[in-house]
């Protein structure tokens, strides 16, 4: 099966920026909003699906991710980028925004579920990253994957899908992961995948960690 891991955090805090050491031959990032990379990207080229090249997809189509993660072997990726993720369902509901009823709520849960499922049971060894943002509370506090509200919160637990939950951080101007609840928020990893609480900002050397500790061959060389 994939291996399926969030990271989530506010905007400017790195998430993007963290992609920057992965080898594009062997990734694909999907974007649900079309912008720039944030590192130098000449070597990222727009993913064909004819001549099966390149390395950024852009849809934020919940059946379309899916596929992408379904055919990543096929297609010469054994990693995938979901980037930014709360996009799939806010821009569903903005296109839904004029339709009453709560139908729609159910629904666009139906599509987060169905990417997290695939992420989680996709092709053998594959690793789906989902980037996203974060939320708090009425107070300030208690961060946890940003979704559409409270409707769609109450049919899902979007954390409770996967095993590793990293945060990004920004301290004195430096960015981390973190990979340890501080009682706050919904971050959590296996015991001893990682040896801190606090690791560099760099998603190629989580995926890293992560064949090491899986026992996935070839990619954590």
């Amino acid at each position: 099966m994939s291996i399926a891991t969030i990271v989530m955090g506010k905007s400017g805090h790195g998430k993007s920026t963290s992609i920057r050491n992965f080898d594009p031959d062997k990734t694909l990032i999907i974007q649900a909003v079309r912008k720039p990379l944030p590192f130098r990207a000449k070597e990222w080229k727009p993913w064909d699906s004819a001549s099966k090249t390149g390395s950024v997809a852009v849809t934020d189509s919940a059946r379309n991710i899916c596929a992408a993660i379904e055919r990543a072997p096929s297609n010469g990726k054994s990693v995938v980028i979901i980037d930014d993720f709360q996009y799939v369902m806010s821009n569903e509901f903005m296109r839904r925004s004029a339709e009453r009823g709560f139908d729609k709520f159910t629904e666009i849960a139906r599509g987060a579920w169905d990417v997290l499922n695939m992420a989680m049971s996709g092709p053998e060894d594959v690793r789906v990253y989902i980037l996203t943002h974060t939320e708090t509370d009425e107070w300030g506090q208690n961060a946890k994957v940003k979704t559409i509200g409270k409707l769609l919160d109450d049919k899902i637990v979007l954390e409770g899908m996967v095993t590793t939950v990293l945060k990004a951080l920004k301290q004195d101007g430096q960015y981390f992961f973190s990979t340890q609840s501080d009682g706050t928020d919904t971050v959590k990893s296996p015991m001893g995948l990682f040896e801190s609480a606090l690791i560099d900002n760099d998603l190629a050397a989580v995926d890293k960690a992560i064949c090491e500790y899986y026992g996935i061959e070839g990619d954590a060389e």
